[in-house]
């Protein structure tokens, strides 16, 4: 039986269905598993809360499409508006906006979540295979030299110049037309997503998928998962309810979203776990001017990363991930300094600025919580280490920009109006980080559902079962950003656990709750 996605907004009075298994979320997570579960045996419902757009929808114009793919209209932050949170809202999730990139989860991660928070089956060698699975299933190649545009390219020669680490990426992109919008939608459909990929499959094997409806509490009998209850959105506005009487219920609604409805929903939560230890990777932006032109408003926006500064062990000082990015015009503009003349000038060298951003591996951590509406609120604010470990990477940016040629570097601080040397560059990592100064931006939020075997440390086990819910299990997540890692790592739980306790259907005795959570194990 043939699937299909339908809407809240078709919805004229509350209703009532049954599944096997209900999905909260049709991201990246949520994507994979409605794609493989109904090949288990399964009847599946998914709900997400943003809408049902395709490729024809997609305009590349700024206004309307920050509005439709992003939490918020894109301007979700934190509850003291120091941090930016970009996060997709619409079936797709995150991969209907994301630049593709396709990373594994680096090996030490893998390794420290099993040492430190013994979590058996996820050694490097032990996920390997799920990974290239997912990688020939997302169609995950290696950027071809000849896509690397001129903004990428200035990364490139920085690194060349000052002998820095650092190399092409991998992205999940066929037919790519270069026009670099890929943040607002691919208006070609080269992007090997959820969309294209993940969901034509789910509908085909008959999975059911309702947009415009927000899930708003997991209802829980006996000790055990029973279903979810949702609602319609009609142009903002809540409408009739939706209730899924489900076997088993998979949270994939991210970070924040699915933290904030398992403290609504008031999971087992014996240690207060749930929704603590938010991690953001927050980053900011520098620019530089060059005599050539740069036009990095044209091709693959990012496809190249500098490595120098990052190592993965727990409490190393350096910690910072660049890579190149950039805006359109009215991005561009948002992120540019000063003023009236000053910032129209600014503005005018549009086609000869590079960007790049220092992304931070922050351990500083957050909290995710339910506002009395069941909508999340987030609180977050960098520590005095990560804050210095962010300066240092903004000092990095503008070092490989001058080693690239630029001849005038714009960092974010408020200290620093322009370097054009090496002798500015310690001015921009003694600024520290101010509240607003750097403006930041986290595209990555993570980690507020960990696992562990401990129970005081995570609100799963290592199999992904809920600690103190009998018979739940919860599909396991990683702590990176980019599609082929959380699709991997969610195929990894699929086969541990819904391809082992849901197999051929789940047992109505022992209904379960699979999570598909970014998460940090630590």
């Amino acid at each position: 039986m043939t699937g299909r996605v339908r809407s809240g907004r078709e919805l004229t009075a509350d209703r009532e269905l049954t599944c096997d298994l209900a999905v909260v979320g049709t991201g990246a997570g949520g994507g994979m598993l409605i794609a493989d579960a109904p090949r288990a045996g399964l009847k599946v419902i998914a709900v997400e809360e943003g809408a049902y757009r395709t490729t024809k929808d997609f305009t590349q114009r700024e206004r309307p499409m920050l509005s439709e793919l992003f939490q918020d209209q894109g301007a979700r932050t934190t509850d003291d508006g120091g941090v930016a949170v970009l996060q997709g809202r619409g079936v797709g999730g995150s991969t209907v906006h994301n630049t593709n990139l396709c990373k594994r989860i680096p090996d030490p991660i893998l390794d420290h979540w099993a040492d430190s928070l013994g979590l058996d089956g996820w050694r490097p060698g032990e996920v390997a295979a799920d990974f290239a699975a997912v990688e020939e299933r997302l169609h995950v190649s290696a950027i071809e030299p000849e896509k690397i545009n001129r903004n990428n390219d200035a990364l490139l020669r920085g690194m060349r110049e000052l002998g820095w680490r650092g190399g092409v990426l991998q992205h999940n992109r066929r037919g790519c037309a270069g026009s670099g919008f890929c943040e607002l939608g691919c208006a070609f459909d080269a992007k090997e997503n959820v969309l294209k990929i993940l969901l034509p499959e789910a509908l085909a094997a008959g999975a059911e998928v309702w947009a415009d409806c927000r899930a708003e509490r997991i209802t829980v009998a006996g000790g055990r998962a029973s279903g979810l209850i949702a609602r319609a959105l009609v142009d903002g506005r809540p409408g009739p309810k939706l209730t899924l009487r489900a076997r088993a219920v998979a949270l994939a609604g991210s970070a924040v979203g699915s933290a904030a409805l398992a403290r609504s929903s008031a999971l087992p939560d014996p240690y207060d776990l749930v929704g603590r230890n938010l991690h953001l990777h927050p980053g900011a932006a520098v620019a530089a001017v060059f005599d050539q032109p740069v036009e990095g408003w044209m091709g693959i926006p990012q496809s190249v990363e500098c490595t120098e500064h990052i190592d993965f062990l727990p409490s190393s000082p350096p910690r910072i991930w660049i890579v190149p990015a950039f805006a359109p015009p009215i991005g561009f503009a948002a992120m540019l300094p000063g003023f009236g003349a000053s910032h129209m000038r600014r503005l005018r060298q549009y086609r000869h600025t590079a960007v790049l951003v220092a992304m931070l591996h922050d351990e500083s951590a957050g909290r995710v919580t339910a506002r009395s509406d069941g909508r999340p609120s987030i609180a977050y604010r960098l520590g005095r280490d990560d804050a210095r470990a962010l300066t240092a990477g903004l000092a990095a940016c503008a070092r490989l920009l001058l080693a690239a040629g630029a001849k005038e570097v714009l960092p974010p601080v408020s200290s620093v109006s322009a370097v054009r040397g090496e002798a500015d560059l310690q001015a921009i990592a003694d600024h520290g980080a101010r509240f607003g100064d750097p403006p930041l931006t986290g595209v990555h939020p993570m980690s507020t559902l960990p696992m562990a075997r401990d129970p005081r440390r995570g609100v799963t086990d290592g199999e992904g079962r809920w600690h103190g819910l009998p018979g739940a299990v919860r599909r396991r997540w990683q702590p990176v950003p980019d599609l082929d890692r959380r699709t991997a790592a969610d195929r990894h739980l699929h086969r541990r656990a819904a391809g082992g306790a849901c197999q051929g259907g789940c047992d109505p005795d022992h209904p379960e709750i699979l999570t598909s959570l970014r998460w940090v194990a630590a």
